[in-house]
């Protein structure tokens, strides 16, 4: 049913008119058949057509698939460009699948690597989790996934192979990495304020898991509630077992010795990761509950915007804190059974001087060189805090107050609160 309350805050009143425009023009012409259908068979036989090619591997599964496009059918009243961009990434996610499936069999080999040991960042958004991994990005044995990677980890051409033909396969999959950030521009101006977008930095690695379509991305792009109610009671190993794969594709790409992986999501699933990826460690930024969660709210609303121009920020609030006190109390469970897994960062302490805590972590590894901690200082120069503009953002703006985020987050709050880890506000 459609929500009677689409008046936003004025914090999310920033609509390009242009954008705008083009939506209402194109709903205008609606009944001449020109909107955007979002239908399973669908999209598997265009994506078959597309890539020329037919498997998606025996252990893909279409219910995820079916869930997510019944859900935002029926709940996300996406507009007409929403539609569209749903409409593409879904295709995308399918023929990505069918290209891994085809270096998969034509090289064993890739299947046949042990995934490296890892790095898992896992504290919730807003929290220092990007400023973090930019900044193990910089060690040159790590491998991060960059962001023109994560929208396309398999390479086009089937012809490709490490150090043979991928110079042009690389360029491609930058240039289409260049027009994404550049439409994200156009559709969300400010969103680099929120979450700086460079397609030569670092990415979520949740972004594996949607070849699965089991992740909360959709969640945080629509309002699609069915479809997150199925996610949270489905076993994801599938997903986590096929992110895996990939992993195993993109460092026969490019070799290093470590990956440093980041997504909130993961938090959910820390036992996943540990099964998946045994040589892991975790990384845990903490903040003030009461500032990480309106400004990760903020940035789910003005994603929403992309997606539908029927945004109910309260809606948005009221999901979101709900789930990420799920999320919190599955994470500090499983850290409770396995206290040598985790590594606890504050927030304050790495934007005031992130030096110690790197130290910190290196001595996991030998000790921080000489070396490394001067491009840890050259980043930091070149990435100043704010640097794409300040954030704003309010509980206010949800229709909440910090008794409702106490209601879900009591057993984190005691938790940092016991190790002082970043409860305090700036």
């Amino acid at each position: 049913m459609k929500s009677n309350r689409t008046i936003l805050s004025a914090n999310f009143d920033k609509r390009p008119w242009l954008f705008s425009a083009v939506n209402a023009a194109w709903k205008a012409t609606y009944p001449l058949g020109t909107r955007i259908k979002l239908d399973k068979d669908d999209l598997i036989k265009s994506a078959r057509r597309q890539s020329g090619l037919f498997d998606l591997g025996k252990d893909f599964r279409e219910e995820p698939l079916e869930k997510l496009l019944s859900s935002a059918e029926e709940e996300a009243h996406l507009h007409p460009v929403g539609r569209f961009i749903t409409r593409q990434r879904l295709l995308s996610l399918l023929t990505m699948r069918l290209r891994a499936e085809y270096f998969f069999k034509k090289y064993p080999e890739i299947l046949e690597q042990e995934v490296y040991p890892a790095w898992f960042i896992i504290g919730l958004q807003r929290t220092g989790t990007t400023k973090l991994q930019r900044l193990l990005a910089t060690d040159p044995d790590h491998r991060v996934i960059y962001s023109w990677e994560a929208i396309n980890p398999v390479p086009f051409s089937s012809a490709f192979y490490p150090s043979s033909c991928e110079q042009e396969d690389i360029r491609k999959r930058i240039a289409i990495a260049k027009t994404s950030a550049k439409a994200l521009k156009i559709m969300s101006p400010g969103f680099n304020a929120i979450h700086p977008i460079s397609i030569f930095e670092p990415e979520e690695d949740i972004l594996l898991l949607d070849v699965s379509f089991m992740s909360t991305t959709p969640e945080a792009m629509m309002h699609v509630p069915s479809y997150a109610r199925w996610l949270e009671a489905t076993d994801q190993s599938p997903a986590y077992e096929y992110a895996a794969k990939l992993l195993k594709l993109l460092q026969w790409q490019r070799p290093a010795k470590r990956w440093v992986l980041k997504s909130p999501h993961h938090l959910e699933f820390p036992d996943l990761i540990a099964r998946y990826f045994p040589k892991t460690a975790f990384l845990w930024p903490h903040r003030s509950i009461y500032e990480s969660i309106p400004s990760f709210l903020s940035m789910v609303t003005y994603t929403h915007m992309i997606f539908s121009d029927d945004v109910d920020e309260q809606e948005v609030g009221r999901h979101w804190v709900r789930k990420t006190g799920y999320m919190l109390n599955k994470a500090l469970d499983f850290r409770s059974a396995n206290p040598s897994m985790f590594i606890d960062l504050n927030y304050n302490d790495m934007i005031k001087d992130s030096i110690a805590d790197l130290t910190r972590l290196y001595s996991m590894n030998g000790g921080l060189s000489k070396e490394q901690a001067e491009r840890f200082k050259i980043h930091e120069t070149e990435h100043p805090h704010r640097k794409y503009g300040k954030h704003l953002y309010s509980l206010n703006d949800f229709g909440l107050t910090a008794t409702d985020i106490d209601q879900y987050t009591s057993q984190y709050q005691q938790f940092i609160a016991e190790y002082d880890l970043g409860q305090k506000t700036t």
